[in-house]
């Protein structure tokens, strides 16, 4: 992904809405912010809505990672 990207993860579960926008540099940060959420109970976002969200965010690190060695198959 290219330091200007910025990724977007959403979720709407009742009224409510998540959004956590984060670039790969990020991706830490973000990690925590989706524990510090589940962790909250006024919200009902739940440690599974955690848990499937964290996924997601390995997921697209990895897939950006092997897109990145197949553009650039020399850079380590």
């Amino acid at each position: 992904m290219n330091n200007d990207d910025v990724n977007v993860l959403a979720l709407v579960k009742g009224k409510e809405r998540y959004i956590l926008l984060y670039d790969d540099t990020q991706q830490a940060a973000a990690l925590r912010a989706l524990g510090r959420q589940a962790s909250n109970p006024e919200l009902s976002f739940s440690w599974y809505d955690a848990a499937v969200l964290s996924r997601k965010i390995r997921s697209e690190a990895r897939t950006a990672k092997q897109q990145n060695r197949v553009a650039n198959p020399l850079v380590d």
